[in-house]
């Protein structure tokens, strides 16, 4: 896909630039799908990244994609929302040859070698070896349709044009047709996001196009060989219910291709790294918890499953808690917000050092209001949506907690409010602040080690480790925690 606004890419100049020369250079005609089981093919072997940038399918869906490929058919992929359809169907472009030669000035791109409407086999006839030729790049060689109610057969395939039967021409005459996104993506990749939304007498209008691979535009004796490779996308509920694709059309996909969300911790993981636009850093403990917060509430009984839980969720979720802790950051470098105001300029510090942002696991709090739109609750949990989240988020944290630190003596935490001394955090409480009030506790540098902190830790990341600490000790029933009314956290001796 050429990005908006992006320039066209522009061809190499060592490019053949007429037939003749194209001929001349040994290049040969290939269907798309002959062009993309070549270069498949060819990465293969080469051991080249076959789909860059698609995440926790390689042993299940990609290899079903590739013999789909490998086979020329055309397919369709099912799966829940958020399950990254779109984002493998776009990857199929990369398959296509960067560069491929065109007649210029044809709306069906046209290939000089194997000319479709009249008006362009007489133009090759006549021109011969001395015809110019042009270039067209794989981004501009895919369509795209996301199937709405008010999609029609003439968005699709074409309709009459009145312009030009005001200009003089006859109605028999093929040159009065303006041509649809299919045929005009002719030699290219076209792809139908959520087929089922499209009605079905629409639906009729791509059997032609699936099976004989031509298409027919009202009363016209036109047949156009089209040169496709057609993917859909569908999501399973509307695939059986709310909508649904004709039978017709079911039996002229050669594939059809289950997606899923990632099946492991690591997967999910990987997505967030690398989907998510953080605003600050993200330590990769508080990335795991909400790794495993998204995967609960995918798994809850309380949310209704077959609606899904978008990786969407999980991407916002960390994209919200990064946005938190650089709210964090300008606040407390604001004039009412000094930074440390109760710990550094206690020590008698005059240049206090400006607080970076660094997300804690408290901030992940604010992703259960901000987020709940995006998920399905089941009709008994009316009301309870922020209450479930919330509950699931705890236990995302517990469950880190455990599988970061289980086995390590964080006896030096629980010792340090065993004398009634409380310790304070928050959204609005700097790192030096909480680190001023924790001290030299032992224990501490290997807890830091093992969340990934490093030897030397800036002070927000000490601070990211510490409140994760503090969070999963009370967690896990070793101390106490309340909220106040200002909005800050305090964790102290259990009573």
């Amino acid at each position: 896909m050429t990005a908006p606004n992006q320039a066209l890419p522009v061809p190499p100049a060592d490019l053949p630039g007429t037939l003749g020369a194209l001929r001349a250079a040994g290049h040969r005609y290939q269907t798309v799908k002959q062009e993309l089981r070549h270069n498949l093919l060819a990465r293969m072997r080469s051991g080249e990244d076959r789909f860059p940038g698609i995440v926790g399918y390689d042993d299940s869906v990609l290899p079903e994609v590739e013999r789909a490929l490998l086979a020329g058919h055309d397919m369709v992929l099912l799966g829940e929302r958020g399950q990254g359809k779109t984002r493998l169907i776009r990857a199929l472009v990369t398959l296509l040859d960067e560069w491929t030669p065109v007649l210029p000035g044809s709306v069906l791109n046209e290939h000089p070698l194997h000319p479709l409407t009249p008006a362009s086999r007489a133009l090759v006839a006549e021109a011969g070896d001395d015809l110019p030729i042009g270039w067209l790049h794989r981004s501009m060689r895919y369509g795209e349709k996301l199937a709405t109610p008010d999609t029609s057969v003439g968005d699709l395939i074409g309709d009459v044009d009145p312009i030009r039967i005001a200009q003089g021409r006859t109605l028999g005459d093929p040159e009065t047709i303006h041509f649809g996104l299919v045929p005009r993506t002719n030699r290219g990749i076209f792809a139908v996001n959520e087929l089922p939304d499209l009605a079905e007498r629409i639906q009729v209008a791509l059997l032609n196009v699936l099976e004989e691979r031509d298409i027919q535009v009202r009363g016209y004796q036109l047949r156009l060989p089209l040169d496709l490779f057609l993917v859909a996308s569908a999501n399973p509920e509307d695939y059986t219910n709310r909508g649904r694709i004709i039978t017709p059309l079911k039996d002229r996909f050669g594939a059809e291709v289950r997606t899923h969300y990632p099946v492991d911790l690591e997967l999910e993981l990987a997505l967030i790294r690398q989907e998510a636009d953080l605003v600050a850093e993200v330590p990769e403990h508080v990335l795991e918890v909400l790794a495993r917060f998204a995967r609960a509430v995918r798994e809850s009984p309380s949310v209704d499953p077959r609606s899904g839980v978008s990786a969407r969720f999980a991407i916002a979720a960390a994209e919200t808690v990064a946005a938190a802790a650089l709210r964090r950051a300008g606040l407390l470098a604001g004039p009412a917000g000094s930074p440390a105001a109760g710990s550094a300029s206690a020590a008698g510090d005059a240049t206090v050092r400006p607080e970076s942002p660094v997300a804690r696991v408290g901030d992940a709090v604010s992703v259960t209001s901000t987020l709940r739109g995006k998920v399905e609750f089941e009709s008994g949990e009316e009301g309870r949506e922020i209450e479930v989240l919330a509950h699931l988020l705890r236990a995302a944290t517990a469950e880190t907690f455990r599988a970061r630190l289980a086995g390590l003596d964080l006896s030096g935490f629980t010792a340090l409010v065993a004398e009634g001394a409380m310790i304070e955090t928050g959204e609005l409480v700097s790192s030096a602040e909480l680190l001023h009030q924790v001290g030299t506790v032992p224990g501490l540098a290997k807890a830091l080690d093992r969340l990934g902190l490093g030897d030397a830790p800036t002070p927000e990341q000490a601070a990211a480790g510490v409140e994760f600490v503090l969070e999963g000790l009370h967690l896990t029933r070793r101390l106490g925690k309340d909220v106040t009314d200002s909005g800050r956290t305090v964790y102290g001796g259990r009573s």
